[in-house]
């Protein structure tokens, strides 16, 4: 397969819009969360919710298992931050993973209803090559992790396992996280679509006088 710089192009540079909107959302589930952690009287800082993550995963990564190093670890929301998915920043739904898993959920994290779980963490660790497309990439990630197709199952459900004895230490987190996603998933997606259209106008009038401006120097 071969790059195609053009077509990469295209892609990353009409994505500005839905950035900035998708950043928004992220601080909108931030600042509900600093209220909902306050009522909990507790945050992902303390130090039990820190020691509990590094019991129950030690120094590796919550999906693959994988030793983690500084450069290559990332802060994971279990449940993703995002419109669909509806993630707090709560005890219970943060934990660490490499960057390669961090990155390759992101693609579960964006589907509104998936067929393979009810949430992108799990659909994640679903993969497994028997329900999903023949060129599914998540599919194709687990493959490289775990060529051996008996070992990639067990090891995935047993990710599966770890990640949902470690929630259930949070069954108040878990309430919030519910309730979050059965309420506010409209109001995110309204909230989405205002950002974006506020960023489509606001910026498109400031380029406009931006643009009036040089053109008169």
């Amino acid at each position: 397969m071969t790059f195609s710089t053009s077509a990469y192009l295209r892609k990353a540079t009409s994505r500005a819009k839905s950035d900035v909107a998708n950043k928004l959302v992220s601080m909108y589930l931030h600042d509900l969360s600093r209220k909902i952690a306050a009522s909990l009287k507790m945050n992902v800082t303390d130090p039990t919710h820190a020691d509990a993550v590094a019991a129950e995963f030690g120094n590796q990564c919550c999906y693959c298992g994988q030793l983690l190093e500084e450069d290559r670890a990332a802060v994971e929301h279990l449940d993703g931050m995002n419109r669909f998915q509806v993630g707090l920043h709560i005890p219970g739904n943060v934990v660490v993973a490499c960057k390669r898993c961090n990155g390759g959920k992101r693609r579960d994290d964006q589907v509104p209803d998936s067929t393979l779980a009810a949430s992108g963490w799990e659909a994640f660790l679903c993969h497994d090559s028997t329900r999903c497309r023949p060129n599914c990439k998540t599919c194709g990630y687990w493959r490289e992790v775990w060529p051996d197709a008996t070992q990639r199952s067990e090891s995935m459900k047993r990710a599966r396992q770890k990640i949902s004895t470690f929630r259930a230490r949070y069954p108040e987190s878990l309430e919030w996280s519910r309730r979050a996603k059965t309420f506010l998933r409209q109001a995110l997606d309204k909230l989405y679509r205002e950002c974006q259209e506020f960023a489509t106008d606001r910026i498109k009038a400031a380029v406009d006088e931006a643009f009036s401006d040089l053109a008169k120097t």
